[in-house]
This record gives structure tokens, C-alpha cells and sequence, in this order.
């Protein structure tokens, strides 16, 4: 068996697990020396795309040749110290290390997981942007007690079956526009550094072994429970712990399984076998970002016993081994329950993304401080979509407006515009850094958004002086924002396409039965029947599609249905 997990890690390791990257991937991400920095020509550049390696332009001064203003200090909340910290990284100027525990890829992955990748993703984006080099990982537990148990229900092999997922995984991190880790391993192509750190925890006295299997011993790590604040007698057994009258404590956790018939095993000291849950992340963590680093992240799920564990080990195999900041997400409820596959409230990334933009599910999930719980609706969903609609149409419309003329009359932006810009720089950087609260970091758009529509569509706007150069320095600016959040397409006019097409989707039409209500309310209108036209307008509001007349005719838009219009208007205050 021990032959076929290598040869099945090898044939892995060959393919190797290559994230998909969407094409709005290509929009280089901004620092903060380009964000007060107005540009002398009326459109902004497209900034140059590098896939693996972020490119940040002109970071080194701002427009007038000075230094750019230096970034506020940044603040984390941290689990252990349970206070907002100021971040410091271990080696100023040098590169971050943050690590973050993967998924066990056994099944296809929830709006959970999507709440906790998002989250860190926009963690790793705005570490970016403050200039520092982060070298992030994040793990696969590609070999566990669930993906056993469901390999074998589904007569597949386990290597086989966590690769499917694994795949599946990345997909669905490509489609919500988080960026590739610096590394994804495997724990299954690390099991060599898993055994030694094994070996060092028993060699220091933490560890013992019984009948083939290496046990944790709480008993001799004091520090046990700092992370959790939780006492031995909390540590139960039960989640991925078996219940083993060998212990020499009831909290003492499996570092190594003696080999089962049926399972993947490796050699090993002990006898053949396989890792147990939480020593993974301290041997890979260790090997890529060394005994001591940064942050250390997951969801609020996994303080205990995971990363308690992960720290006694870490702990136990190099006494210097130190993280400087814990930092967690918190959990995602549906419809005012938790989600679990018992209550049968389990809902998955792609169910999501059949009816809803992955950069809608997105915005939705930062609209809430990553540390709190989230409460998941369709209502609050169709909000967040409607909200991403907004954006993309404003920035269309400036986009186009712009480009109509390339032409520049030189001389100073108008006040209004310049001070729009330093307020959406100041709540950008100001809610960011303190401990990463998206929610004001989106609501510092709305009135950028509300100046643009104003100089595009209202008469005083489009009489205002460097109309066009305003629009084009303003779209720069939230763009720049879109892009730390992660909310920036790789084309406004190909987001709005689909989520015209989402919306049409959910609401059980084609297109061209919209535009068949839209000719019959046409007619009935020119025939004076208003009674039939209203209640054409208020049929289609009702399935989320909203009538615009114009000028030049009538259109159709996405829209919150009518009878969630409460509901958004509540969320919009």
C-alpha cells in the first residue's frame, strides 16, 4: 500500500494542482504610493498583468516627484494576546510568512470555506499593497479519516478522490478571484517531515507510543490551552480524536495512526501508518515558512483543538518555534441556523454561483467584518448583487464617457474632485488597517460612485469644468479599491453581462421574454392603457427585473425583487 501512496503522490506531484486563474487576474494590484497620485492624462493606463507575481507601479513617489505619504500602521486582531495588535512583522523589510489551513478535500467546498479564503485573501492583498512581500501557504490535507470513509463509500481511491476535490477547490477559488498561495502542499508529499518532527517531539519527551501509534502527551507541555483559553478537562474527545483507553490522558491527541487494512500507509519508525490531523500544518509550516513566522489563520472552528495542537507540537519539536499573530474568521449561519449537513442547511460554492456572480457571493461575505458571524440569505445576497451591478454600470459608463475623448486641457482637478478622492483614500486606509473592516472599505465608494453618476447623467455635472478628467481620475481610484478587495472584473461590460444573465436565470426568463414585456408595455402605453402597463412593470419587478425609460426607449436592468425591497433598503442604511 505504501508503494501505491508514492506512486500516487508522484503521478500528483507530476500534474502537479495548478489554480485556475480568471482573466481578472491580470489587473495588477495598486500600493499605497499610487493612490493620492493624480495622473496628467485624462485615461487612466491599464497596468500590466504578471499572473504569478503581482506588478505594482510607482510606488516610489508620488505625481509632484516627493515621497509618497507613509501607510497608516496596520492593526490584527490577535486570538492568542484576544486584543488588536499593531502588525510588525518578524523581519521588517523582508518578506511576510503566513500560513493558513487548506481544506480536506472530501467533498465540494461551502460558503465556510469561501468565508475564510476570501477573508485571507484580502489579507494577503492588502499586505501586498502596503508593500510588504508575503510569502503565503496554504495546505491540502489530501489524506484523512473523511476521505476514507468517502473514498470507500464511493469505491474510489482516496488519492484519486482528494484530487478530484482539490481541483474542484482551486475552480472555485478562481471563480471568487482569490489569488494562488506561494505555496499549496500536500500532506501526503510530506510525509518525511512529518516523521521527523514526529521524532523531535519524542525525543523531547512530549510524545509516546503505543502498539504502532504515537500519542501527544498534554501532560507534559504546560503551556496546553493558552491559544483557547480552554482547561485539560475541556479537551474531549470526539472531532477527529477517537475515544482510546491507551492514553495516558483522555486529551492526548494521535500524531501517528498505526496502518488499518483498506487505508493508504507509509513506513515509519513505528511501524507503517499515517499522520494524524494536526501535525501536518506544524511540519509543512515549518518547512516553507521556517519554526517561527507571522500569521498564522483558519476559521474560528479551528482554535481547538487544531491550532492548540498545532502549537504544543510546533512547540514540543523546536522550543524557539513562535507565530506572532493568530488570526480567525468567523462562522457563517443560514438563515439564522448554523450550517451543517444535518440540518440539512449545507449549501456549496457552486450552488451558490449557478444563480449569483462569484464576485457577488464576494462582496456579500465582505460586507460583514471577517471576525463576525455572517449571516447567509438569498434576500442579502440579491443585495449584495444589486450593489456589484451599481458599481460596474457607473464604472462603465465613465469608462466610455472617457474614452469618447482622449484629450487633456492640463491645469489642477476641480476641488470637489480632489477632496472626493483624499476622503476615499483616508476611509480606505483607515478601515483596512484597522484590523480589516471590508464593510467600510466598500462603503467608502458610494459617494465616488454618487460624484461620477452625478458628472455623467445630471445637466449641472455635465456642465462641471474637467468633467472628463474627474470621471477618469475617480474610476482610477475606486478601481484601485475593487482591486485590494478582489471585486475587480477584468471587464465592467462582460460582469454586467452576466449578471444580467444570473438574474434572468433566478428569475425563470429569457431575455427575450423581458423584451417581449417591454414592446407589450410600449404598446399599452401608447394606447393610454397605464392600469396594463403598471401591472407589466410591477410583474417583472416582482421577479427581480427593473424598467428603466429613457430617451431612447426602455430597458431593463438587475434588480432586488419587489418583495425584498424592504430588505434592501434596510441594508442600506
Amino acid at each position: 500500500m505504501m508503494a501505491a501512496a508514492a506512486a500516487s503522490a508522484a503521478r500528483r506531484a507530476a500534474t502537479g494542482l495548478f489554480p485556475m486563474l480568471l482573466s481578472s487576474h491580470s489587473r495588477a494590484l495598486p500600493r499605497h504610493g499610487d493612490f493620492l497620485a493624480l495622473p496628467s492624462l485624462v485615461r487612466p493606463r491599464r497596468l500590466p498583468s504578471h499572473p504569478a507575481k503581482l506588478f505594482f507601479c510607482s510606488a516610489a513617489a508620488s505625481s509632484n516627484g516627493e515621497a509618497p505619504e507613509k501607510a497608516r500602521d496596520m492593526h490584527l486582531y490577535n486570538t492568542r494576546s484576544r486584543r488588536r495588535e499593531p502588525f510588525r512583522p518578524r523581519a521588517p523589510g523582508g518578506e511576510v510568512g503566513m500560513y493558513v489551513c487548506g481544506v480536506t478535500p472530501y467533498d465540494d467546498s461551502h460558503i465556510g470555506h469561501a468565508r475564510a479564503y476570501v477573508a485571507f485573501d484580502v489579507l494577503f492583498r492588502y499586505l501586498r499593497y502596503l508593500d510588504y512581500e508575503v510569502r503565503y501557504v496554504r495546505n491540502f490535507t489530501d489524506i484523512d479519516d473523511k476521505i476514507i470513509a468517502r473514498a470507500n463509500q464511493l469505491g474510489e481511491d482516496p488519492f484519486s478522490l482528494s484530487k478530484r476535490y482539490s481541483d474542484d477547490f482551486l475552480s472555485d477559488m478562481a471563480h471568487l478571484q482569490c489569488l494562488p498561495p506561494s505555496v499549496e502542499p500536500r500532506v501526503s508529499d510530506h510525509i518525511d517531515q512529518i516523521v521527523t518532527m514526529i521524532k523531535q517531539i519524542i525525543d523531547n519527551g512530549c510524545a509516546y507510543v503505543v502498539s504502532g501509534d504515537v500519542y501527544f502527551s498534554v501532560d507534559n507541555f504546560p503551556e496546553y490551552g493558552k491559544l483557547s483559553g480552554r482547561k485539560l478537562d475541556d479537551n474531549r474527545a470526539g472531532e477527529r480524536v477517537a475515544v482510546d483507553d491507551r492514553k495516558k490522558n483522555p486529551a492526548d491527541f494521535a500524531l501517528w495512526k498505526a496502518a488499518k487494512d483498506g487505508e493508504p500507509w507509509w513506513d515509519s519508525p513505528w511501524g507503517p501508518g499515517r499522520p494524524g490531523w494536526h501535525i501536518e500544518c506544524s511540519a509543512m509550516s515549518a518547512q516553507y515558512l521556517g519554526n517561527s513566522f507571522d500569521i498564522h489563520g483558519g476559521g474560528e472552528d479551528l482554535i481547538f483543538p487544531h491550532h492548540e495542537n498545532e502549537i504544543a507540537q510546533s512547540r514540543a519539536a523546536c522550543c524557539d518555534s513562535s507565530i506572532n499573530y493568530w488570526v480567525h474568521n468567523g462562522f457563517v449561519n443560514v438563515n439564522g441556523q448554523k450550517m451543517s449537513k444535518s440540518l440539512g442547511n449545507f449549501i456549496t460554492i457552486r450552488k451558490v454561483i449557478e444563480l449569483y456572480h462569484p464576485l457577488a457571493l464576494r462582496m456579500f461575505l465582505l460586507g460583514t467584518h471577517y471576525r463576525s458571524p455572517i449571516n447567509y440569505t438569498v434576500e442579502q445576497l440579491n443585495v449584495a448583487s444589486d450593489r456589484l451591478y451599481y458599481t460596474y454600470q457607473t464604472l462603465r459608463d465613465c469608462e466610455e464617457s472617457t474614452q469618447q475623448d482622449q484629450s487633456s486641457s492640463g491645469g489642477s482637478l476641480p476641488f470637489t474632485t480632489t477632496h472626493c478622492i483624499e476622503k476615499l483614500h483616508e476611509d480606505f486606509e483607515t478601515s483596512m488597517s484597522d484590523d480589516l473592516h471590508t464593510s467600510v472599505a466598500l462603503a467608502a465608494i458610494s459617494e465616488p460612485l454618487k460624484v461620477m453618476n452625478d458628472l455623467l447623467h445630471t445637466r449641472k455635472g455635465k456642465k462641471q469644468e474637467k468633467r472628463l478628467e474627474s470621471l477618469a481620475v475617480l474610476e482610477e481610484k475606486v478601481r484601485m479599491v475593487l482591486s485590494v478587495l478582489g471585486l475587480m472584473p477584468s471587464s465592467y461590460h462582460e460582469a454586467l453581462q452576466q449578471l444580467r444573465e444570473k438574474a434572468l436565470r433566478r428569475a425563470g426568463v429569457t431575455e427575450e421574454q423581458v423584451l417581449q414585456k417591454i414592446e407589450e408595455r410600449t404598446a399599452a402605453r401608447k394606447a393610454k392603457q397605464f392600469g396594463r402597463s403598471d401591472e407589466i412593470r410591477d410583474e417583472l419587478a416582482a421577479l427581480g427585473v427593473a424598467l428603466m425609460d429613457g430617451p431612447d426607449g426602455t430597458a431593463w436592468r438587475p434588480s432586488v425583487p419587489a418583495s425584498e425591497q424592504p430588505v434592501a433598503a434596510k441594508s442600506s442604511k
